[in-house]
């Protein structure tokens, strides 16, 4: 995108909804650091940068990989450093081919131009540009400066007067001792993933196709009065409206769709792990104010999860994707993850992610980060006043 697009006083195009229905400032804070990430000349001296890889130990889940990401940003934001992601390794697999290969912008929009990439690429193997600080790396931070280091403080403190959205027990939480991170964190991820790729969308396409391609067929064939329409093989010149109005919208999916993420398995090493019965137990909560919800897109790595479902299947309809999923709770997400691939292994849980940001209502376990940047992303999407029901608390609350 030229630099143009969100120049001062016009609204970045990924955020959907009211300003009411976002974060604080969210709009002026992507448009900020879209700017920030995009200087004009690349090569001005006075430019600065961090150039960062993807954290790669086993022990590192998608969510955790984000999380230090969103940290990293912060960074270069309060330095004053434009962020150049290096090697992904969920990326390197022949999925991601040419020059996306091992690279963010395999799955989504890159974070900063082609030419401050190249720049930063150069710097790294100039050693004067290391020792002035031209350029820094990941290691010139401590894993607690990236993972806990300072929310930026350019916009002042939004983060204060975020609306009580997220239900626990019954009660809306007003107050939160790291509000500052979670605001943070929601604008970050949003940034980082603000658009998805061709590849990205494609894998979206396939499982919206696979999990809700009936349904719709057999929702326009209903729609049909006499014999199937003719086709007119491109001839007749489409109207005004058929070409910006109604071309404008997003895939079909049944609505209103509520997403839930059932984090079980080794997660019980850190947070309070529940089982499938509190989460449908909160979905008949949503249900009890929205009558006619009866979708649920389920995530899980637990096939448990999965068979559960049948004692439900006569009130809900549920969907999700086919893949094989774990059978023993003792088994960790690293070795679960080796056993699908490295291809699978990233493409489904992005799918979900994404599935989970664009469903109308949420349910899922704030003690799992992938939660957290679910709803991070949901609040910075539109989503906010559609609330946030958690079956626990994370470690900062």
């Amino acid at each position: 995108m030229h630099p143009l697009a969100v120049s001062e006083g016009t609204h970045p195009p990924w955020i959907a909804g009211s300003d009411e229905e976002n974060y604080p400032l969210t709009r002026k804070v992507q448009r900020d650091i879209w700017v920030h990430q995009h200087p004009s000349n690349c090569s001005d001296p006075n430019v600065k940068f961090l150039l960062a890889d993807w954290e790669r130990l086993p022990g590192f889940g998608i969510g955790a990989q984000i999380a230090g990401m969103c940290g990293l940003l912060a960074i270069a934001i309060n330095e004053g450093r434009v962020l150049v992601t290096n090697f992904y390794n969920r990326a390197d697999h022949d999925g991601c081919s040419g020059p996306s290969r091992s690279s963010w912008n395999c799955y989504f929009f890159a974070e900063t131009s082609v030419e401050c990439r190249q720049r930063a690429l150069e710097l790294v193997k100039i050693e004067d540009a290391l020792s002035k600080g031209i350029l820094t790396t990941k290691e010139n931070y401590t894993s607690k400066h990236i993972w806990a280091g300072p929310t930026p403080r350019i916009w002042g403190d939004p983060w204060n007067y975020l609306q009580p959205t997220t239900d626990i027990n019954g009660s809306l939480v007003a107050s939160h001792r790291k509000m500052d991170r979670r605001w943070w964190r929601a604008q970050a991820v949003r940034y980082l993933m603000r658009f998805p790729t061709e590849y990205t969308c494609n894998l979206l396409n396939e499982e919206r196709h696979a999990a809700f391609g009936k349904m719709a067929a057999k929702m326009v064939l209903k729609s049909l009065i006499g014999e199937w329409p003719k086709e007119e093989n491109g001839r007749k010149p489409k109207s005004d409206i058929d070409k910006f109005v109604w071309s404008n919208h997003k895939p079909w999916v049944p609505r209103p769709l509520l997403s839930m993420h059932v984090r079980m398995g080794d997660k019980a090493c850190e947070m309070r792990v529940v089982e499938f019965e509190e989460y449908m137990q909160l979905a008949d909560r949503i249900r009890s104010h929205f009558p006619n919800l009866n979708n649920i897109w389920l995530s899980t790595e637990m096939q448990e999860v999965i068979d559960r479902t049948e004692e439900y299947s006569s009130r809900w309809n549920f969907h999700y994707t086919k893949v094989r999923r774990q059978d023993r709770s003792n088994v960790s997400m690293a070795e679960y993850e080796a056993s699908l691939g490295r291809e699978r292994s990233t493409n489904y849980p992005l799918v979900n992610f994404l599935m989970a940001t664009d469903s109308d209502f949420f349910v899922g376990a704030l003690g799992s980060t992938w939660c957290f940047l679910i709803d991070g992303m949901r609040n910075t999407g539109g989503k906010v006043m559609s609330g946030y029901l958690s079956v626990n608390k994370d470690r900062f609350w």
